[in-house]
């Protein structure tokens, strides 16, 4: 079943829709940065068996970067002397809007980003399906002291028809990197139109 439709018959839109992002608790920015919609669990194979899931968000869906923003913004006021995140990210979106997928990883050992050999390998290897076609990364941000999510770049290309993102991922800083993870376009929709 559709996340927006079950929120729609429990009582009401989602937070995303109703509250600008300061207005939302700790607890409801929490809510929208781990348990949202554009939020998901890379699981690994059954037969890796003990190996952790990795999360991953659609972060440059404009619910995930309000969100983001928030979360800083309230870093900065309970430290402030804190680095500030990472400005050429942030300008990247600026200047791409609605041209790009941006999906952050959480990179447990960004370490093995530094080998030219992973790097490549994840270069070459890290797709989204759409359209019956499979489109390669067209870029990256790795992990920083103030931002420690990996940042894959993928183009916007999916046309009309496309109901799923899905992402098929080579990620070097994961015990057993093969991943895959799928969307719903249906369920990443904010005030009326998807946000992905």
């Amino acid at each position: 079943m559709y996340t927006a439709l079950v929120l729609l018959l429990l009582g009401g839109a989602p937070l995303w829709e109703t509250k600008a992002p300061e207005d939302w608790s700790d607890d409801e920015l929490a809510e929208v940065l781990t348990r949202s919609p554009w939020v998901k669990s890379l699981e690994p194979p059954v037969s890796a068996g003990g190996v952790p899931a990795v999360t991953v968000y659609l972060a440059g869906a404009q619910p995930m970067v309000d969100a983001e923003r928030e979360a800083e913004r309230r870093a900065r006021l309970k430290k402030p002397g804190e680095d500030p995140p990472e400005e050429e990210y942030r300008e990247f979106l600026r200047k791409n809007p609605g041209s790009v997928i941006v999906l952050a990883v959480e990179a447990p050992d960004s370490r093995a980003l530094r080998d030219p050999v992973e790097l490549r390998k994840m270069e070459e290897e890290c797709f989204l399906r759409g359209g019956g076609k499979k489109h390669k990364m067209t870029g990256h941000f790795p992990p920083s002291p103030s931002d420690p999510w990996l940042r894959l770049v993928f183009p916007r290309t999916l046309g009309p028809r496309d109901r799923r993102l899905v992402f098929e991922l080579y990620l070097p800083s994961v015990p057993t990197p093969y991943r895959t993870v799928e969307f719903d376009i249906r369920d990443l929709t904010c005030r009326g139109k998807p946000e992905y």
